[in-house]
């Protein structure tokens, strides 16, 4: 792809934006909510990942539409039969705050020795009126204490399958050697160069 593919990331978490423009090279551009003087809040009110991803890439293409990408991903707990999950921003409670989440969930693996975990994320990428999925998975283990002050969410308490790190001891880098989220994109932008003739 010669010029700059633009596309509207349908989230307000800074984190977030950060992390995904960290994984794209300079055929793409990232808008984010902010950028594109959108503020308003999405509910994520379904019980999957990628309902939920459906329900904010629809909600900006209907509002610009332009051709926009969103994400949901939740922690999979393998001793808690998956969850968090698709709650995972709101474990706690419904006003996110991600200390609180890491506390409930040490506490509900208390005395448990399985730690399998997973990240998942689901992208839903409109484009010409069209809705694609990718998905991408980390697996890893929850450790007892949180380490690191680098990252968001759960990262303090989760070592990636192949690193004796958390995400949130990595720099961001590091953390895209593992990540879920840079999975989810490498797909979508292989789709995308793929398609340059379709979506140009």
């Amino acid at each position: 792809m010669t010029e700059k593919f633009t596309l509207i990331f349908a989230t307000n978490n800074a984190n977030k934006v950060q992390e995904i423009k960290s994984v794209l090279g300079n055929n793409f551009e990232i808008i984010s909510l902010k950028e594109a003087g959108i503020d308003i809040e999405i509910p994520e009110p379904y019980d999957t990942l990628k309902e939920n991803a459906t329900e904010k890439s629809s909600v900006i293409f209907r509002l610009t539409n332009k051709n926009c990408f969103s994400e949901d991903t939740g922690l999979e707990v393998e001793a808690l039969h998956g969850e968090p999950g698709v709650k995972s921003a709101r474990y706690a409670n419904e006003y996110p705050k991600f200390e609180s989440n890491i506390e409930k969930l040490l506490y509900n693996l208390k005395d448990i020795k399985n730690r399998n975990a997973q990240f998942r994320t689901v992208i839903s990428l409109i484009i010409n009126k069209q809705e694609y999925f990718f998905e991408g998975i980390c697996k890893g283990k929850i450790i007892d204490t949180p380490k690191g002050n680098e990252g968001f969410g759960y990262d303090p308490i989760f070592v990636p399958d192949g690193s004796n790190k958390t995400f949130a001891e990595m720099p961001i880098e590091e953390k895209n050697k593992f990540s879920h989220r840079k999975k989810a994109m490498q797909q979508l932008i292989l789709f995308l160069s793929q398609n340059k003739t379709n979506f140009s």
